[in-house]
């Protein structure tokens, strides 16, 4: 049953191009499809989560890592009565503008594009979903629905300070950044928190840069250790490890309905207007599961993170990316012929047309450019 407070997409703000509507799907069904074919969607599958794409077929990339949160975002939309396809389609999307290399390529992009009006992954999915895409034969981009839109440039919250890229779009259509998102986005948004609290300490466990063994003294999830030694006695690793992080999984999960329940409850909001108005979050974790994940995130920051094998991994990606970002400013010739015109202009319009280009590029990608322009 549909909550008074969810998004309905028989009443969207529409598409900043107009069409006409499905017959079958409805606009948010159709927004998350879009995206499911679009090329920066596929290009998740060679994209770093933590450790670069190619170093093992186990280990999560963007791709697995989008339809994980997909799965959380569209669980928690249907309990709490919101629509499921608009939270399915922004948590989608919401990794669409991540560079290669994960967070090291976003930070080196964003020291490179400091002078030219930042970077920001957000802000970059906002400009694939609006500009870079280009397969329609009547506009650039997928032409999503506003609030399919709104969920990706504000899932984590009202944007202060807009990125050039965000700034750019809104000047052709207002997203409202000062307010909080829809909760489609926001369920996006903890769904996002959930997937990479629970696969971190998976793909850490995997990676051997800890064990079993270090997590016991850990909230919620030396618990849950615990729980499964004292139901399966003696039971065999794997299975011991998969047992504790599923309800790793599910502990959060919970925690957040709670939350949303009890918040939903005392806000008792009539219409999605009334959930963007408020000034706090209507689907989050509670207080005490946030200082818990806290705790869990240092170990992992300290742990994996930092580790030696992933810092060095840190430390070549960060050359390869600074290295396509100068090669290419100083000589745009060399860019793929469909790109050149745009680069043939002033130094920050050409710096932004490089950005676009290297932050498209799969990590596999970039690292075979990187060799071929550097041999």
């Amino acid at each position: 049953m549909r909550a008074p407070y969810a998004s309905d997409p028989g009443h969207s703000r529409g598409r900043i191009t107009p069409e006409d509507e499905s017959a079958w799907r409805p606009a948010f069904q159709r927004d998350r499809d879009r995206i499911i074919h679009s090329s920066a969607f596929r290009r998740l599958k060679h994209k770093t989560q933590v450790f670069v794409a190619h170093e093992g077929d186990f280990y999560r990339t963007r791709l697995t890592h989008s339809i994980e949160v997909a799965q959380v975002a569209r669980t928690l939309a249907r309990v709490l009565g919101l629509d499921t396809e608009l939270a399915e389609a922004v948590a989608l999307a919401h990794d669409l503008g991540h560079p290669p290399f994960g967070h090291v390529g976003e930070d080196a992009l964003e020291r490179l594009m400091a002078p030219h009006g930042g970077f920001d992954h957000n802000a970059q999915a906002v400009r694939i979903v609006t500009r870079l895409e280009r397969h329609y034969a009547e506009f650039d981009g997928l032409n999503l629905t506003w609030e399919t839109l709104e969920g990706i440039a504000k899932h984590n919250g009202p944007v202060a300070v807009a990125p050039w890229a965000l700034e750019d779009y809104t000047a052709v259509q207002d997203l409202e950044l000062h307010t909080h998102a829809g909760p489609e986005a926001q369920a996006a948004a903890v769904a996002d928190d959930i997937a990479y609290n629970h696969h971190d300490l998976h793909d850490g466990l995997r990676a051997g840069l800890f064990v079993e063994a270090d997590l016991m003294e850990l909230p919620v999830v030396g618990p849950a250790l615990r729980e499964v030694d004292a139901r399966w006695p003696g039971l065999e690793a794997p299975r011991r490890r998969h047992e504790a992080l599923r309800r790793v999984f599910g502990a959060m999960v919970e925690d957040v309905i709670a939350t949303a329940r009890a918040r939903l409850d005392t806000a008792a909001p009539q219409s999605v207007a009334e959930v963007r108005a408020l000034d706090h979050p209507v689907v989050a974790f509670s207080p005490g599961m946030v200082a818990d994940l806290a705790q869990i995130r240092d170990f992992l920051f300290h742990r994996m993170y930092r580790a030696p094998q992933v810092m060095e991994m840190r430390a070549r990606a960060r050359v390869v990316v600074e290295g396509l970002f100068a090669t290419y400013v100083a000589r745009p010739e060399l860019l793929p012929p469909e790109w050149r015109p745009a680069a043939a202009c002033d130094a920050t319009a050409r710096a932004r047309v490089v950005c676009d280009y290297v932050s498209g590029m799969t990590d596999r990608f970039a690292i075979e450019d990187h060799a071929r322009l550097t041999a």
